[in-house]
């Protein structure tokens, strides 16, 4: 059995918890202040950035408080009882889908590859301090950071040894990769429609609370059934992990029945549950017929290019963790951005039905509840999806310890951040990235 503790490697978390929201709302009032005044500023990087890098990623062998992380011992996996140690967490988060049973999601047979470009002078305003995005790599447990624009690479690098090689842990970014996928089952009939309830598509559910749930509840994250998330390792996401990642684990279906509780009406509040995702994923199991990695290659991997082989973690049941535990290249993870933020289109083929990619993106005027400042103080809620305040449509895929998927559709860029905070969630350790986003969006995003 593993042990799952505060900072296990698979407690899922999103920036949901009280702890900290009123510093981290002033940080992003802040941060918007910036975004408007960045584009007036792109002079105005730390010293050390003004040179103008070749194309290319770049690799260092180090990175903050590197010798905490391990480097003195080549940054080691450990075992499942030690992955969460902080030592072992860079090797955690690279290796995960090697550590855990996994199932493979085969790289393309055609791969499509991004252009380069020149690296651009990036800075951003955080609190009083104009930043460098060097000043921001050397403070920030950041193991992958990239930046793109459509299709052109601005910016990769790397640091604690992590090369653009290594399949980087997502944690409950997977989430919206489930979604999207519900979303073209949808198109394809094999899911008829999102206000079933899912006991239509896992009968073993017919007699509990979430059985009489809708799909569109669960993506929503409204189900109105009782389920913690607090990350003490006691709570019901940490009983979740504990029956689907132990040996030999047990049934998806029994485990997620166990929470039978209806604490209010579905449709009707906002509650961030990962047992949600992990019913979905259920649901897509038995809509499709297939492995959810096998769908995910045939109907988006394949697709889109993905140049290296991803990977999924399994119960002891053969099915995909749906609420966490995708791995993939930085670049991969780039590419699944680029089809969000085409609206699901891949070079004119449309991958996932744009008018889900819009839903899932939006809250509509009748969900209110689900509107950004009300579902989370600052964000809002869609489709598995955290959404941005403003008129402007963007919205961010989010994992513990700082997995991040930023998009801006208007502009086409997309960044990606993969990390290993000390905290699996901490709604302050937000703050700076989304400083950093709202700073490229100011100065490229025209």
């Amino acid at each position: 059995m593993i042990r799952i503790s505060m900072s296990s490697p698979v407690a899922f978390g999103a920036p949901d918890t009280s702890l900290g929201l009123r510093s981290l709302l002033v940080s992003l009032n802040l941060v918007m202040a910036g975004l408007m005044s960045s584009a007036h500023a792109q002079g105005m990087a730390g010293a050390g950035n003004n040179a103008v890098a070749a194309p290319g990623p770049v690799f260092s062998d180090t990175g903050p408080d590197a010798a905490a992380y391990g480097a003195a011992a080549g940054f080691p996996v450990g075992t499942r009882a030690t992955a969460s140690q902080l030592e072992n967490l860079v090797g955690t988060y690279s290796h995960f889908g090697e550590m855990f049973p996994s199932r493979q999601v085969r790289r393309a047979t055609t791969p499509w590859l991004f252009k380069r470009a020149p690296e651009p002078v990036i800075s951003y305003t955080f609190g009083p301090e104009r930043r460098s995005i060097a000043d921001y790599l050397s403070h920030n447990p950041t193991t992958g950071l990239l930046i793109a624009k459509d299709d052109t690479i601005l910016y990769e690098h790397y640091q604690y040894a992590r090369t653009d090689r290594d399949r980087l842990l997502s944690q409950s970014m997977a989430k919206t990769i489930t979604a999207m996928l519900i979303g073209i089952a949808v198109s394809e009939g094999k899911i008829k429609s999102i206000d079933d309830p899912v006991s239509a598509y896992v009968p073993g559910l017919a007699n509990a609370e979430y059985g009489k749930t809708s799909v569109r509840d669960l993506l929503h994250m409204s189900s109105g059934v009782a389920f913690s998330e607090i990350y003490d390792g006691q709570d019901d996401v940490a009983r979740l992990g504990r029956d689907l990642f132990g040996e030999p684990g047990r049934d998806p279906v029994a485990s997620v029945a166990q929470f039978n509780t209806r604490a209010v009406p579905p449709g009707t509040r906002w509650h961030y549950a990962s047992v949600e995702t992990e019913i979905l994923g259920l649901v897509l199991r038995s809509a499709t017929g297939e492995p959810v990695a096998d769908y995910l290659h045939d109907r988006i991997w394949d697709a889109i290019g993905a140049e290296a082989d991803a990977a999924w973690a399994i119960d002891g049941t053969g099915q995909e963790i749906a609420f966490c535990c995708f791995n993939a290249t930085l670049r991969d993870y780039a590419r699944l951005g680029r089809l969000l933020a085409h609206d699901g289109a891949w070079e004119g083929r449309q991958l996932i039905p744009r008018q889900w990619v819009l839903d899932a993106t939006t809250v509509k005027p009748a969900d209110g509840y689900l509107a950004p400042g009300i579902a989370n103080p600052y964000f809002g809620y869609g489709y598995q999806v955290w959404i941005f305040p403003g008129e402007q449509r963007r919205f961010a895929l989010f994992g513990i310890r700082g997995q991040t998927i930023l998009v801006d559709p208007a502009s086409k860029l997309v960044m990606v951040h993969t990390a290993v905070r000390r905290k699996p969630s901490d709604p302050a350790s937000y703050a700076e990235p989304l400083a950093l986003w709202f700073g490229v969006l100011g100065q490229l995003g025209r």
